[in-house]
């Protein structure tokens, strides 16, 4: 896979188109982000620990890709840690590394066996955006969180200027149960000249 997978990243893409997209990627992944400098995962892991995420509880690892989130999130202390992705491919990769106590094959707009409560912290890095998962991902992480909860996430440039995710976001910050406990913008794929900002929310 050459660089210019980044250039049909940010774009609407079916649930087969992204499979398809993520499946020729996985063998090149991790050298192509490393490469433009992916930023976001480590940034979120901090978000999480900043806004009192308690490095005992269970983390689902929305999303993990090839498990670079996963790795970050042990990074800054947490220990038990489960990942869920759409793509075989990249879930092969995340399930060698030393960073998760399980991983599974997710379906698209399903939580399946997960229960709201099940994970006191939800982190979906770089997952919720255009091109990848859609808007409505976010409502559904949303209502798998109990109170005290926390759901950690991102949204890249591409994605912020799409109204039909902010406008999820601000939806969901409406809601009375519903604090955002952390906001930054900052650092994403800096070779690529983008940005992401990194959100925390928590139940109350």
């Amino acid at each position: 896979m050459s660089d210019d997978i980044s250039d049909r990243l940010w774009a609407p893409h079916s649930v087969d188109e992204t499979r398809k997209i993520y499946a020729d990627w996985a063998e090149r992944y991790d050298a192509d982000v490393a490469a433009w400098g992916y930023a976001t995962p480590a940034r979120l892991a901090l978000a999480l620990r900043l806004s009192g995420a308690n490095v005992d509880k269970p983390v689902l690892d929305y999303g993990c890709g090839t498990g670079l989130a996963g790795m970050a999130l042990k990074a800054v202390g947490f220990d038990v840690i489960d990942g869920t992705d759409i793509s075989a491919e990249m879930l092969e990769k995340a399930q060698s590394r030393d960073a998760y106590r399980q991983v599974w094959l997710g379906v698209p707009g399903d939580l399946g066996h997960i229960k709201a409560g099940d994970y006191p912290i939800i982190a979906a890095s770089g997952v919720i955006s255009l091109g990848a998962a859609p808007p409505e991902t976010l409502d559904l992480l949303v209502a798998a969180m109990a109170p005290g909860n926390l759901l950690g996430f991102s949204f890249n440039d591409a994605t912020l200027a799409d109204r039909s995710y902010t406008d999820r976001l601000d939806i969901a910050c409406l809601a009375p149960d519903i604090e955002l406990v952390f906001e930054e913008h900052g650092p994403h794929l800096p070779a690529k000249n983008m940005m992401s900002t990194v959100y925390v929310l928590k139940k109350t």
